[in-house]
């Protein structure tokens, strides 16, 4: 199996749902960054989804434009993305690390060369934001040509029968947008998320994952009872966010933050 499988098999034979955290590469810099990527990695993380900074990421609430925002003006540049993954990778060979990224970034470096230098780097997957199943053959060719798992995601408001052809082009898994609008804490999760799980489990043997708006461990446990993973995003992000200038504090705070909300994956 490959690390993103190997992560999701370890997790169902805890009993506990895959804990999927992000944090945007090169916030607030290279090496906070790093700092901070080794904390959440520490404290019961199967799953790094890092974010490629990018001028216009439309998906994203205002934390992680921020967060993007800090890592370009800190110089964070493509290649630096990569200096990064490959030094996670020297320290986790084990961990999945997944790309989220919107498609300018893919295809202005161009397409294999991006995904080819991604997969050396060291990365495992690629979720584009922005890119539909009907508009990405060029991206699932090159995954397919390095090895590489995409990603892609079912909205509470995608129709039934469009689902089908959203798992197909999937060899990662799926992520299930439990909301709609961009990224961003809430104080309550969605509703019927069991539900669309299911619905999503009968195109796919693909483990689902649920995101979006995600922060406390009682929501994380909430949703680890019906999904393969959890993904929580901005909850992190705002560790880095309230301690700018204090590394050593960014730290701690990830660390504590991170470990509460690994303690929800497990179910029971």
């Amino acid at each position: 199996m490959d690390r993103i499988a190997q992560a999701f098999a370890r997790a169902h034979t805890r009993n506990r749902a895959a804990f999927v955290a992000y944090l945007c590469a090169g916030d607030p810099d290279f090496d906070t960054s790093l700092a901070a990527a080794r904390a959440v990695l520490a404290c019961g993380v199967d799953i790094l989804e890092l974010g490629v900074p990018f001028s216009d990421p439309l998906a994203d609430g205002l934390t992680n434009q921020l967060a993007a925002q800090r890592a370009l003006a800190a110089g964070m540049t493509t290649a630096r993305v990569f200096d990064l993954v490959r030094a996670l990778r020297a320290e986790h060979p084990d961990t999945p690390v997944v790309f989220y990224t919107y498609y300018n970034l893919v295809f202005a470096n161009g397409v294999d060369a991006y995904l080819r230098d991604a997969k050396t780097a060291g990365v495992d997957g690629l979720l584009t934001l922005d890119l539909p199943p009907e508009e990405a053959g060029e991206v699932l060719a090159a995954s397919r040509a390095h090895d590489l798992r995409t990603v892609f995601i079912v909205a509470p408001t995608t129709p039934d029968r469009r689902i089908p052809k959203i798992t197909a082009a999937a060899t990662g898994f799926i992520y299930y947008v439990s909301r709609e609008g961009v990224t961003g804490v809430r104080d309550q999760i969605a509703g019927g998320i069991p539900e669309a799980v299911a619905r999503i489990r009968a195109h796919t043997t693909l483990p689902v994952v649920v995101g979006f708006g995600l922060s406390r461990r009682d929501q994380v446990n909430q949703v680890a009872r019906s999904a393969d993973g959890v993904v929580v995003g901005s909850a992190l992000v705002n560790c880095i966010q309230e301690n700018l200038g204090d590394a050593g504090r960014i730290v701690a705070r990830l660390r504590a933050v991170t470990a509460d909300l690994a303690a929800g994956t497990v179910r029971g």
